[in-house]
């Protein structure tokens, strides 16, 4: 289990928010999330990130900065050492972008944040799909989607170049001979690609565990061929139990043609979560939840452009859409336009637009949907998508938590230090 967030305003007109204005900045608001969890035995939290305000919808920033949609954003790996430092075995991984990160820095600031957490930090690779982050550091335009992630897998490649410079036993620390570390035990890297050289070596020695987790969400064909190549989690989005089940097919195979263990790779489905002390107020909820989703329209128009990069209030909402064809984030908008074809966009922008699986019941009876979603797609787990409420923590960690422990659905203990070791382990 995990939960997927963002190091940003978190719900801030909802219910039992607390100060959700200003709460959002503060990283106890995190460090209390993550020990909620890691005592409900969670294996990580994703930061999510993106580097622009979106202004794509209505051609400006105003719907996103009113609304607080993906901004304001703080950086999340600023994050990583202070909720490391207060737990003790649950994972943190923050979003990099391998686009616009040079591969030094980000191996050196990973290792340093892996011995900071003692073995704990993951990085979320991203190619940033936005042009106003291609513009914000330095192009005039995004490159091109498969071409990003053609340098991704390169950049992928210098990094772990870059891991690889020091020897295990490189680091002597003998007194008497005054050797603090062997420096024939320490290698260049001396990677040279088609798009990023680097000579190495790294001056920090290997972390806990020598290559971070590698966490990835791509969904495209070439998002997900650079997944099964490199990454050890990936997130995905589904719908339905199907979705995940020829999701997790798809990765496998690739998985195996890029020469990996499938059992490697651990998948978790976003979800989302409803509920109540009855199965039948948990419905009553949801339903109310749907109405309130179906008569609110802008947000979706603006989901849509934040993924497209194309401004949907533009189009007429009583029309056919017209067909959509982007260089940003593909996957993500073609997953919300799946069976739209002879929709107008008011109809489009009323249905469910999450991307994520919905379970809705008691505490107990969501645990049960889980375990059987799970055994019939063959995946590996879920990560919640939510906001950070202390609300929304209790139900999951304190309701939810326990009930899949019973279970025999989550762990009921960290048997191993680091994150790689307790992914692979359950």
């Amino acid at each position: 289990m995990g939960w997927f967030l963002s190091y940003a305003v978190q719900a801030w007109r909802a219910p039992f928010s607390g100060r959700a204005e200003t709460d959002w900045m503060d990283p106890g608001l995190y460090v209390d999330t993550a020990r909620s969890l890691e005592r409900a035995g969670f294996d990580y939290l994703m930061f999510e990130d993106g580097s622009f305000i979106p202004d794509a919808f209505g051609g400006s920033a105003k719907w996103s900065l009113a609304n607080a949609m993906t901004a304001p954003k703080h950086d999340p790996l600023a994050l990583v050492a202070t909720v490391g430092a207060a737990t003790s075995r649950i994972g943190v991984i923050a979003t990099i972008t391998t686009t616009f990160y040079p591969p030094f820095l980000a191996a050196r600031l990973l290792t340093t944040l892996d011995h900071i957490t003692d073995g704990r930090v993951g990085l979320n690779l991203v190619t940033s799909h936005n042009v106003r982050t291609a513009q914000n550091h330095g192009l005039v335009e995004q490159i091109e989607h498969d071409q990003r992630y053609a340098m991704a897998s390169e950049w992928m490649d210098a990094v772990s170049a870059l891991w690889d410079c020091w020897d295990d036993d490189a680091l002597v620390m003998d007194s008497e001979t005054g050797v603090f570390a062997d420096h024939t035990k320490v290698r260049r890297a001396d990677f040279a690609g088609e798009h990023y050289r680097t000579r190495g070596p790294l001056n920090v020695p290997p972390g806990p565990q020598r290559r971070p987790v590698v966490c990835q969400a791509g969904g495209s064909p070439a998002g997900r061929d650079f997944g099964a190549r490199h990454a050890d989690t990936i997130i995905a989005q589904a719908y339905s139990v199907e979705d995940m089940k020829a999701y997790r097919a798809d990765i496998d195979a690739r998985a195996r043609a890029a020469g990996r263990d499938p059992r490697e790779i651990k998948v978790l489905f976003l979800a989302t979560f409803t509920f109540g002390d009855t199965a039948g107020r948990a419905e009553e909820k949801r339903r109310a939840k749907e109405a309130v989703a179906a008569a609110s329209i802008e947000p979706k128009l603006a989901s849509l452009s934040f993924a497209s990069g194309i401004d949907f209030g533009a189009f007429p909402l009583d029309e056919p859409l017209p067909q959509i064809h982007t260089d940003a984030a593909q996957s993500v908008t073609a997953l919300h336009l799946r069976g739209t074809d002879g929709m107008t966009l008011r109809e489009i922008a009323s249905r469910r637009m999450t991307g994520a699986v919905e379970f809705t019941g008691t505490p107990d009876g969501v645990a049960a949907q889980m375990g059987e979603a799970m055994a019939e797609a063959g995946g590996d787990g879920f990560l919640v998508q939510a906001p950070i409420t202390r609300r929304i923590v209790a139900e999951i960690a304190d309701g939810l938590g326990p009930a899949l422990r019973r279970r025999g659905l989550i762990r009921d203990g960290y048997a191993h230090p680091t994150l790689r070791e307790n992914l692979l382990a359950f």
